[in-house]
């Protein structure tokens, strides 16, 4: 019976060991948030040659929106060309592409992939560009986005991640999703980047410098979290990632449960794979190179996701309670206070309002939809989970949109 109890007492340790340590390293780059970050911007009268590549698999609904958008940059027109990627489309949706002035690359891919398409656009662009701007299909972008990266770019940095925020909060899980992502901008990039760490990627909303970019695509390919891919070259390569927090770009937000629901699974899929593929290589890249912007990227990927951090520890205090050990209570409890400070910190106070308070009615939903996802998040790395956009008339009410 002892070596039971001294079995149970171990696990618990080294479980409370790692959630503990996940809600450390979330606090302080939660708190390392709080303050202000003031990107360098250069304006060296040079105006780079951009192309805007937008991958796209069956966005009919909300690609003509975007396509007329991203013309009304505040950016020499000649210094920039949108290049769309249409992946399986409908023949009218072609047709009306075809009478922008953009660069339509139409290809319907065996085994549709955002690494193929960009791959795609790469192995059809001929003329010399100097930056890559990655963007979503249903990607709005700020008027001034296109000047700013070139700004940034002015300033030494290769790549570049935009601030991507929501652009419609019509239902209780769109505003859900929208505040998660603004804490992901919160911890891991502008809190990130306080700490003189690289700025996570986000998928789109991005700039790289386009010789660079096309030669790293090269060996990419992988069916989803091409982002993080991309992640752990340039931080092998020590290859500083700059953050715009003042950079807009708008991004639909998820809006039920099945949508959210296979979000998290491929998002989750992706996490763990590259958890696993760079655990051991970072470790040994810490000792031998000294690369801690490696070491650190790597350990993100193992942490459980924050809602799911909050349940668990909402579930261990009645549990210790149940078995009467007042230590193992006030260690769950203080993690639990932890990781509350962790999502007051990283939320932006804009979405302190009613609109909120609903959207808290719908976590429990959210968290059983994480439980789901991580159960089957073998499935998420093995095949194209696409999410539909449909929403176009996109609000803005806070940000302003030059």
């Amino acid at each position: 019976m002892n070596i039971f109890v001294d079995i149970l007492e171990i696990t618990q340790l080294a479980f409370y060991l790692y959630i503990a340590s996940s809600v450390l390293v979330l606090f302080a780059f939660s708190f390392a948030s709080l303050f202000p970050y003031k990107p360098k911007l250069t304006n060296d009268g040079v105006f780079r040659k951009v192309a805007i590549i937008i991958p796209a698999y069956s966005e009919d609904n909300v690609i003509l929106e975007v396509v007329k958008s991203a013309r009304q940059q505040h950016y020499p027109k000649d210094k920039f060309d949108i290049v769309v990627v249409a992946d399986h489309f409908l023949p009218e949706t072609l047709q009306e592409l075809s009478k922008y002035d953009i660069i339509l690359l139409a290809k319907d891919f065996e085994i549709s992939t955002k690494s193929r398409a960009i791959n795609y656009a790469f192995e059809h662009l001929h003329q010399p560009y100097d930056i890559a701007v990655i963007l979503d299909a249903d990607n709005i972008m700020g008027y001034d986005f296109l000047i700013t990266i070139n700004h940034s770019f002015a300033s030494g940095y290769k790549v570049v991640q935009g601030h991507r925020t929501a652009k419609n909060l019509n239902t209780r899980f769109a505003l859900l999703d929208s505040i998660s992502e603004e804490i992901n901008n919160s911890i891991f990039r502008k809190g990130f980047r306080n700490l003189n760490f690289s700025s996570a990627l986000i998928g789109s909303a991005m700039a790289f410098d386009f010789t660079m970019f096309k030669k790293m695509m090269k060996e990419v390919e992988v069916v989803g979290g091409f982002d993080k891919e991309i992640e752990m070259r340039l931080s092998k390569r020590r290859i500083k990632v700059e953050y715009l927090p003042n950079t807009y770009v708008y991004d639909e937000k998820v809006q039920n449960a099945e949508v959210f629901t296979r979000q998290r699974r491929r998002w989750l899929s992706a996490q763990i794979h590259f958890f696993g593929r760079n655990f051991f290589p970072s470790i040994k890249s810490l000792f031998t190179e000294g690369n801690i912007e490696y070491f650190v990227r790597a350990m993100i990927y193992v942490q459980l996701p924050r809602v799911l951090l909050l349940a668990v520890l909402v579930l261990m205090i009645p549990v210790s309670l149940l078995v009467n050990n007042i230590e193992w209570t006030i260690a769950w409890t203080s993690a639990l206070i932890f990781i509350i400070f962790v999502f007051a910190f990283a939320i932006p106070r804009k979405f302190y309002n009613f609109s909120f308070l609903k959207a808290v009615v719908t976590l429990p939903l959210g968290i059983f939809m994480m439980m789901i996802s991580l159960f089957s998040y073998r499935k998420g790395n093995k095949k194209f989970i696409h999410t539909k956009h449909t929403y176009n008339a996109f609000q803005i009410k806070k940000h302003k949109h030059h």
